[in-house]
């Protein structure tokens, strides 16, 4: 099982970030795409690209708003030919990017037909003009200009050139209709749905459905997860650590107001008090109002927190299930605070050696 870290965009911190990632024993890291927020992501993902031979590269996530999907395509794909093979395509529905410009996330058959074009423009595919309808509407047709001739379909022609592979995409999922979505059209569905067995099973056979009522191979897909962790010794300090992170992970569990996947009486209580309560002005806090609508028993369930020993039982777990990545929020790579110190330092030494 691969593990990544998640970070924001910081085209300043980004190469040295990667560097100190790679040397840690991480598999990956995720870059934020929050234009108002942190700094451009393909920037970010360039930077390290320079820092690094092997560490994984990619977006955590990107949406279908901001960017064309030819955009999206062209500019994964160079960090796919800087980085000589390792970058990832992490694509969602939208979160803060949106939210910061007026906008809740993006409708699902939107999505669906925003990955579809995706991945054919990653395959070096032809994509008729009539299928495409995104921001290029805005201007009007080529044919108006009267020129002797035109392009009669859109390709990134370059991406087909040389040997690098392919960039998998990675659909970021919670709720049944878009786990379906990534189960249908990417090469792997991540979960973000917590770290409970239950709702990642759920997850799972969701996906599996999917596929199978698609005329798909149900195993044709690979399945990992977005999980909060906080790797340290006192309980109530990891708690701390990943307390404003669970608010945003659990809000996806209940975006709409309704509560998606199998929970308890008493999850759904706090994921109902999260949604009526959340303040996209206090995103990812733990000192918003929000983080205080975390019980201690949501926390550890949701998430994984404690010594390193119970990080590497509950991650066992997961990949018992079937997850082959885990991307971790909630641990840096060193340089901030003294408890985040330790947690760094304990997932270097303990739980990534069991896993590498």
């Amino acid at each position: 099982m691969e593990l990544w870290t998640l970070t924001v965009s910081s085209p300043r911190r980004s190469a040295s970030f990667a560097q100190a990632a790679e040397a840690a024993g991480w598999d990956g890291m995720l870059v934020v795409d929050s234009q108002n927020l942190a700094g451009d992501s393909y920037v970010a993902l360039a930077m390290a690209s320079t820092t690094t031979t092997r560490l994984g590269l990619g977006t955590g996530v990107t949406n279908s708003v901001t960017r064309h999907p030819a955009v999206s395509a062209c500019a994964i794909a160079s960090i796919q030919r800087l980085s000589g093979g390792r970058a990832v395509l992490g694509i969602g529905r939208g979160d803060s990017a949106l939210a910061h410009l007026g906008r809740s996330p993006a409708g699902v058959r939107s999505f669906e037909r925003y990955v579809r074009v995706l991945q054919a423009y990653l395959a070096g595919e032809a994509v008729p003009f009539s299928d495409l309808r995104f921001h290029e509407e805005l201007a009007p047709p080529i044919a108006e200009l009267g020129l002797a001739d035109t392009p009669s379909e859109s390709r990134i022609g370059w991406i087909a050139d040389g040997d690098a592979p392919k960039v998998p995409v990675e659909v970021a999922a919670t709720g049944p209709r878009v786990i379906g979505i990534g189960a249908r059209h990417a090469e792997r569905v991540m979960f973000t749905v917590g770290a409970e067995l239950e709702r990642l099973q759920w997850g799972i056979e969701t996906a599996r459905a999917a596929r199978s009522e698609a005329g798909l191979d149900p195993d044709g897909v690979r399945f990992g997860a977005y999980v909060n962790l906080a790797c340290h010794p006192n309980i109530d300090t990891a708690r701390q650590m990943v307390r404003g992170g669970i608010t945003t992970f659990a809000r996806f569990s209940v975006m709409h107001g309704d509560v998606s996947g199998p929970v308890s009486d008493d999850a759904r209580a706090v994921l109902e008090a999260l949604h009526s309560t959340y303040d996209m002005r206090k995103h990812t806090r733990a000192d918003s109002r929000q983080a205080q609508e975390l019980t201690p028993e949501f926390m550890d369930r949701f998430a994984i927190v404690g010594p390193p020993e119970h990080c590497i039982e509950r991650l066992r777990s997961l990949e018992g299930l079937g997850i082959d990545k885990v991307i971790v929020s909630g641990i840096g790579v060193g340089g901030g605070r003294p408890e985040a110190n330790v947690s760094s330092q304990l997932m270097q030494n303990e739980v990534l050696p069991v896993f590498s």
